[in-house]
């Protein structure tokens, strides 16, 4: 492609970057603000027969937000229910789902791990007793733990799923935990290529006993890229992924260097047009329990919304998310949960901006892992890659940048000296803001570093403060 051709990418990058200073956090992260009107208030479900969900205590109509299904059209309730961690006792279990779906939740994700290997007959139990029409269920072949599984053991796990969630058809299925484990492509090419069982379960597709199939990402990004590479073999429906306003541009902390921010994960479904299943949205519930002054910062802009609250409005706020997964074992956070996604309240790029520089506070700045030596170069575009990255290093280590605590007496001061240092340093047509996220660099480095996610930070960074 030449500069030409990507023209108009170019400014569209730009223009995206402009939302505020947490630009790849911002209301669309990557996507164009046209993407909500696939977000709807009240489903026809299922998709056609005009038949509306329950309405609970008394409503008469039900305010859950909806993402269209790419292709299917089916409306999915952006708030899913991870059935992992279910009460012991079946008739609670029926009294969290009885209120999930009369408040209009319609994803249910469980495996056949889950819980002892109970966890699918307790979901196919409770689902049962609702007309099939009235849920979507979501499960995965669950065949780790070896580094060949024979077809027929894979098939068997398999097939009991359909028994054990008393079904005919499985709405959402999953190869599950790709890039787990040591050397993360032969195994996944062990558990599901070299025998036969992804050919087997594209058949299944076709034959619709699986609606909709995909994978869930958990460790080395070589795999998760590996499948997408092949996407055009496999043409995958949605990919389910860990992704929370820290895991964004600071994802497990030590983890890795191979291992990808959920920036970068997000950004590559999105170009492919695969929709994402959110996992892990408040990080275990770490983002529910922040320290006294973060949550001081939450509650000076939304009195009355918990730190949980805020950490599902940010995942529900991407365009490209179907739903979100939240483990819901308690009444309590259930009705929270519904509430805060009936409607949802997109994230505005103020309040971006503020998780942006709380993530920075939980992780602090991290230096780019970059050695200048230049293989990136020459960009397309003509960024200076590790002129860029050398400057921000050095800023970094030398203590240059604004603090990421919003209640510094000097950030204002930072922000300031930061940008002009910046500008001084890298002329104007050498600067992150020209980079495109064109792609074309990322293959050459040897580092592995995501280029374009660490040219848009530096973007934010050295953006003028609104006045």
């Amino acid at each position: 492609m030449t500069p030409k051709e990507h023209d108009m990418n170019r400014r569209e990058f730009i223009r995206r970057l402009g939302f505020g200073s947490a630009s790849a956090l911002t209301l669309m992260a990557m996507g164009p603000l046209s993407a909500l009107a696939n977000s709807v208030s009240q489903p026809t479900h299922p998709a056609g027969s005009g038949a509306p969900l329950p309405p609970a205590d008394g409503q008469t109509d039900i305010k859950m937000t909806y993402r269209r299904q790419n292709g299917s059209g089916e409306n999915i309730s952006l708030l899913g229910f991870g059935m992992m961690r279910l009460p012991r006792e079946q008739a609670e279990v029926d009294r969290l789902v009885d209120y999930a779906i009369a408040h209009g939740v319609n994803y249910f994700d469980t495996a056949p791990m889950y819980g002892g290997g109970r966890n699918e007959a307790v979901t196919g139990q409770t689902l049962s007793r609702y007309p099939r029409d009235k849920y979507y269920v979501a499960t995965k072949l669950s065949n780790q733990g070896q580094q060949l599984w024979p077809f027929e053991r894979s098939k068997e796990m398999y097939e009991n799923s359909f028994r054990q969630l008393r079904v005919d058809y499985i709405d959402y299925y999953l190869l599950h935990s790709i890039g787990g484990g040591s050397d993360s492509i032969e195994n996944l090419k062990g558990r599901f290529i070299n025998n036969g069982m992804l050919e087997f379960l594209l058949k299944e597709r076709e034959a619709g006993r699986i609606r909709h199939l995909g994978f869930s990402y958990h460790g080395d990004v070589k795999a998760f890229d590996w499948l997408l590479d092949h996407n055009d073999q496999y043409h995958w429906d949605f990919v389910q992924i860990q992704m929370n306003y820290l895991d964004w541009r600071h994802a497990g902390g030590g983890r890795r260097r191979a291992d990808a921010d959920a920036e970068y994960l997000y950004g590559k479904l999105e170009k492919l047009g695969i929709q994402c299943v959110i996992m892990e949205p408040i990080r275990g519930g770490g983002l529910a329990r922040v320290n006294e002054d973060i949550e001081k910062q939450l509650r000076a802009v939304h009195p009355d919304d918990s730190p949980a609250t805020w950490g599902f409005r940010w995942v529900g706020s991407h365009p490209n998310v179907l739903t979100t997964l939240s483990g819901m074992n308690r009444m309590e956070h259930l009705e929270e949960n519904v509430r805060t996604f009936s409607p949802l309240q997109p994230c505005t790029d103020a309040e971006n901006e503020l998780l942006a520089r709380i993530a920075d506070q939980m992780a602090g700045f991290p230096t780019i892992g970059c050695t200048t030596c230049g293989y990136c170069m020459p960009c397309p575009y003509g960024v200076d890659i590790p002129g860029n990255f050398a400057f921000y290093n050095e800023a970094v280590t030398n203590k240059m940048l604004p603090l990421p605590e919003t209640t510094a007496a000097d950030y204002a001061q930072r922000k300031d000296a930061f940008i002009k240092a910046y500008r001084d340093a890298i002329s104007a047509e050498k600067r992150a803001t020209t980079c495109v996220d064109c792609g074309q660099c990322l293959p050459k480095c040897p580092q592995s570093i995501r280029i374009p996610n660490q040219m848009s930070r530096i973007v934010e960074l050295a953006r003028k403060r609104r006045a």
